[in-house]
């Protein structure tokens, strides 16, 4: 496994244990009790991913991108999707072109 897998893994497990915690006491909590913010977080993150990589600067891409990660690990978790249902969305994927992909999504 990379290191990549185990620790989104880990930190899954970690957003996974926070359900149902103390919004007062963890922002993870937090977060998971308001899906809606859940999604106003993420949302923000991908924004602030997309202006660092337009920038050009590595070192804010990597943190925004942790940050998005995080934020996108905690919307699937409020909405009760694993990561197991998006790794099988990926793989009814693969090996088809990105082009046909988008276009079997048309109809």
């Amino acid at each position: 496994m990379s290191r990549f897998a185990e620790v989104l893994a880990r930190l899954a497990a970690t957003v996974e244990s926070r359900k149902g915690g103390d919004p007062a006491a963890s922002y993870t909590a937090k977060l998971l009790a308001d899906p809606s913010l859940a999604a106003k977080k993420l949302g923000e993150e991908a924004v602030e991913t997309v202006i660092a990589a337009a920038q050009g600067d590595k070192a804010a891409l990597a943190a925004e991108s942790a940050d998005l990660i995080y934020h996108w690990l905690v919307v699937l978790a409020a909405a009760g999707v694993s990561l197991d249902e998006v790794a099988e969305r990926l793989e009814a994927r693969e090996g088809t072109s990105g082009l046909a992909e988008k276009a079997s999504r048309k109809t």
